[in-house]
């Protein structure tokens, strides 16, 4: 597909209507079309869009779990640890279904329920988990499935969790996935090869850590945070993003270093919500309840690990503990058989996991769509092409359908549907943003979103900067003429601005 065959601008193929069918309706649009709204139902949909975005009806559902999951044989149910979890975050959730008001006096509870299973499974009771969910101190609502497993007569080695929400009421709100999990035996126990890649942990990537004293189930907390402090708790997990860290640098200053984690690395560990920060540690490898100091090879998913503090605790050092729901520090002893071993106890070991999460955004219209929200459409990159008034924008992701149009902030843009994971969009004049465009000093960044053909708004994480280019183009008219030496005419040149002279570029 050619997106410019010949000058494809605003003033020329899209308005032209030489050759194009007249196009009516809010209806999908077919691959490789264009097409521009009417000037009157563009302004009514601006002027819709801008109210429904005063409300407060924003509504996000996040999906947290392990890259991994062990296979259960025979008779056992190994459950998923740490277990998946949904948090559902924003105004949204506390409106009234359907009506989008208040809750009335006398009703209570959540005002939606889940379900979590396995994708590609009959949805039985015996697959399928209710969630409960819960208020949080921070206004989100918490649900987690603590009994999923996978046996070893599902052959797979890769699927989905599946979460279906269910309004009060009975309405269906949608069908959300998870990433892709993959399935193993059980963790890998000889020297892990780089070759093997997806059982690897790479530096920038999320983790997990939680600590399970006798090998008991009910005996399991998880690493996490809570009233910016970190805490071992029997509840809820948290997703850290792993660093590798370096001493030249203070803490939280350190630059990002690719490559995978080995043992013996010097390593910090982020809240990916909170933001909290572990002090910098040596990551250390634990057979046998005993850290191996001299040991240098990846680190693998669902190894034993321990975390030492650099400096302090003499010949065993420090480690990271639990201590019932607190984290605190142990200190290790010299192992007498091998001097380079140390002694821990069952607390300060911990095992180690790689984690992922996919987040769902949306808006619900003023006219109250009774359709599920699903599938979500989620941007994963942008890709701009040319610049100006001549500048089209590629949006690459997945679960892109013809009834999707893209919106620069409060103003739609012209779209194309491409397939499933494209679609393409010309950029908006950046007129359409305000009067006194032309005069701008300082660049506009508008979100992006998506919406449905039934005014159902989707959020992303991407935004879209116009920064003007300063350039010796002329003032505004009656500008007197300045010498080109003078202090002024530095401060003169952002005052004109037209469509030639705009450089767009992408911000994430």
């Amino acid at each position: 597909l050619q997106l410019c065959p010949g000058p494809l601008t605003h003033l020329g193929r899209l308005e032209s209507s030489e050759g194009t069918p007249e196009r009516r309706g809010d209806g999908p649009t077919p691959p490789g079309c264009w097409y521009r709204v009417p000037q009157e139902q563009a302004t009514l949909r601006r002027d819709g869009t801008r109210r429904s975005l005063q409300l407060p009806s924003e509504q996000t559902v996040r999906i947290l779990h392990a890259k991994v999951a062990q296979k259960s044989y025979g008779n056992e149910k190994r459950f998923f640890c740490p277990p998946p979890c949904v948090y559902l975050a924003g105004p949204g959730w506390r409106l009234k279904a359907e009506q989008g008001q208040a809750p009335e006096a006398g009703e209570s509870g959540p005002t939606v329920c889940g379900y979590m299973g396995l994708d590609g499974t009959a949805g039985g009771a015996a697959e399928t988990q209710k969630l409960n969910f819960e208020e949080q101190p921070d206004s989100r609502e918490f649900g987690c499935a603590k009994a999923l497993f996978i046996s070893d007569a599902d052959k797979r080695k890769h699927f989905r969790l599946v979460l279906s929400l269910v309004l009060r009421g009975g309405r269906e709100l949608g069908t959300f996935h998870s990433r892709l999990i993959k399935v193993i035996s059980k963790p890998s126990q000889k020297k892990q090869s780089l070759k093997n890649t997806d059982l690897c942990i790479s530096s920038g990537s999320k983790v997990s850590l939680f600590n399970r004293l006798r090998s008991q189930t009910v005996s399991t907390r998880y690493l996490s945070v809570e009233g910016g402090a970190f805490i071992a708790s029997a509840r809820q997990w948290a997703a850290f993003t792993l660093h590798l860290a370096d001493e030249r640098f203070p803490p939280g200053d350190f630059p990002l270093r690719e490559g995978y984690i080995r043992y013996g690395s010097l390593v910090q560990l982020v809240c990916t919500v909170t933001g909290v920060t572990l002090p910098p540690m040596i990551i250390r490898k634990v057979a046998k309840q005993c850290a191996l100091l001299d040991v240098d090879e990846p680190i693998s998913q669902l190894h034993k690990c321990a975390l030492q503090f650099p400096s302090g605790g003499g010949e065993g050092g420090l480690y990271l503990c639990l201590a019932t729901e607190k984290v605190v520090q142990f200190q290790a002893s010299p192992c007498p058989k091998e001097a380079n071993r140390a002694l821990l106890n069952d607390s300060s070991c911990w095992t180690i996991i790689g984690t992922e999460s996919v987040e769902f955004s949306f808006r619900a219209s003023l006219s109250c769509a009774r359709e599920p929200v699903t599938p979500v459409p989620l941007i994963s990159t942008l890709e701009l092409s040319g610049g100006g008034d001549v500048a089209t924008l590629e949006l690459q992701g997945e679960n892109f359908h013809g009834g999707l149009k893209v919106w620069f902030g409060d103003v739609e843009a012209e779209t194309m549907y491409r397939s499933p994971r494209s679609l393409v969009c010309v950029v908006p004049d950046v007129a359409a943003f305000g009067s006194d465009w032309r005069w701008l000093r300082v660049p506009i960044t508008v979100p992006l979103r998506l919406m449905r053909a039934d005014g159902l708004l989707y959020s992303s994480a991407f935004s879209f900067t116009y920064t003007p280019e300063l350039n010796g183009l002329p003032g505004p008219p009656g500008l007197p003429e300045r010498p080109q030496d003078s202090d002024t005419f530095l401060d003169s040149i952002h005052h004109e601005f037209t469509r030639t002279n705009f450089h767009l570029f992408i911000q994430n």
